[in-house]
C-alpha cells in the first residue's frame, strides 16, 4: 500500500487544528488503499495550540508533531515540515482550512496518472476582492519578469511525489521561494483549480511585512530585470541630463541677457533623480540581502520535540 504524508504548518491555530484533523481523517477513510500520516509542524504557538496537538497525537497514531524552538517564520517552517515527509507522496496544506482537504482524493488520482506535482490553484477566492486583484496583479508582473514559468495563484497547496521531495532535500535552500522552486524544477505537473473559502476561525497571520517579504523573495530569486532596469534608467537619465544641460547652455549663449534658469527646475530635478536612486538602492539591497541569507546557510528551523515519529538511526535505537 502506498503511503501519503500530509503536512500542515501551524502557528496560533487553536481553533483550526482539530477540525482540520477531523476533516483529513474523514477524507483518508474514503481511501482505504492508502496509509497515511498527518504531520503538524508547530512554529512555537503561544495560544495553546501545542496542547491540542499533544492530545491529538495521543489519541490518533496517524498524527505526528514537530515543535520548533521558536517562530522561524512563514517560509522556513513550512518548507522544513515538507522535507520531513516520508510518504510516497507528500501533500502540503495550510492549517486554516482555506486549503480544502476535500481535494486530497483528486490530488492522489492525478498523481496515480503519473504526475509528479499536483497543484491546487485558486481560480477564485472569497477574500476581499481588492486583495485578490492585487495578488493577481503581482503574479502577472512577476510572471512577465521571471526566468521560469510561474503559476498564478499557486501558494504551495498540492501533492509532491517522493522524487520531488528528494530533489528539494539536495538543494538545501535556507530561505526558498517554494512556488518558484517547484516551477523551476520542471517536473510534470497537473493543476486542480478550486475556490478558496473564507477563513472561518481565528485571524490570518499574514500582514504587510510577510506579504512584502514573499513578494520581494519571488522577485529577487527569479528575475534580474529590476537590476537591468536600474542600469538602463541610469544611462537614460544621464543622456537626458546631458541633452537638457546642452540645450540650456546653447540657449544661455544665444540669449545671455534675457534667459534666467531659476531654482524650480533644479530642485525638481534633484528630487526626481534622488528618488530614483533611493528606489534602486533599495532593490539592490534586496538582492544583497538574499545573497547574504544564502551565504549564512543557517538551518531552516531548530526542532524542540518530535511526537509519534519512528526512531531514527541517529537516536541509537
Amino acid at each position: 500500500m502506498k503511503h501519503i504524508t500530509i503536512v500542515t504548518p501551524c502557528f496560533n491555530e487553536l481553533e483550526n487544528v482539530e477540525p482540520l484533523h477531523d476533516q483529513i481523517a474523514a477524507v483518508m477513510a474514503t481511501l482505504p488503499n492508502y496509509t497515511y500520516d498527518h504531520l503538524y509542524i508547530d512554529n512555537a504557538s503561544t495560544d495553546g495550540t501545542d496542547a491540542i496537538l499533544r492530545r491529538l497525537a495521543a489519541q490518533d497514531p496517524h498524527v505526528r508533531v514537530i515543535f520548533n524552538t521558536r517562530n522561524f517564520g512563514h517560509i522556513r517552517s513550512p518548507y522544513h515540515g515538507l522535507l520531513q515527509g516520508e510518504g510516497d507522496a507528500v501533500i502540503c496544506m495550510a492549517s486554516d482550512l482555506q486549503d480544502p482537504p476535500a481535494l486530497i482524493p483528486q490530488f492522489i488520482a492525478r498523481w496515480e496518472e503519473g504526475y509528479k506535482v499536483v497543484m491546487g490553484v485558486k481560480s477564485s477566492s472569497q477574500e476581499t476582492p481588492l486583495f485578490y486583484f492585487l495578488r493577481t496583479a503581482y503574479y502577472r508582473i512577476l510572471h512577465s519578469l521571471s526566468d521560469v514559468d510561474l503559476i498564478e495563484h499557486f501558494t504551495g497547496f498540492g501533492l509532491y511525489d517522493r522524487t520531488v521531495i528528494q530533489t528539494l532535500r539536495q538543494i538545501r535552500d535556507p530561505y526558498p521561494y517554494f512556488r518558484g522552486l517547484i516551477a523551476e524544477l520542471g517536473y510534470k505537473k497537473a493543476i486542480i483549480p478550486f475556490e478558496q473559502p473564507r477563513r472561518v476561525r481565528g485571524l490570518t497571520k499574514n500582514n504587510f511585512y510577510t506579504l512584502y517579504d514573499m513578494a520581494m523573495l519571488g522577485l529577487t530569486n527569479y528575475s534580474k530585470v529590476p537590476l537591468r532596469m536600474a542600469t538602463m534608467l541610469g544611462f537614460g537619465s544621464a543622456l537626458v541630463s546631458f541633452l537638457v544641460g546642452l540645450a540650456y547652455l546653447i540657449y544661455k549663449l544665444i540669449a545671455w541677457q534675457n534667459f534666467s534658469l531659476g531654482l524650480a527646475p533644479v530642485i525638481v530635478g534633484l528630487f526626481f533623480f534622488g528618488s530614483v536612486q533611493l528606489i534602486f538602492l533599495g532593490i539592490l539591497g534586496e538582492y544583497i540581502g538574499a545573497i547574504y541569507t544564502q551565504v549564512l546557510n543557517r538551518p531552516l528551523v531548530i526542532e524542540q520535540e518530535r511526537i509519534n515519529f519512528p526512531p531514527r538511526p541517529t537516536d541509537g535505537v
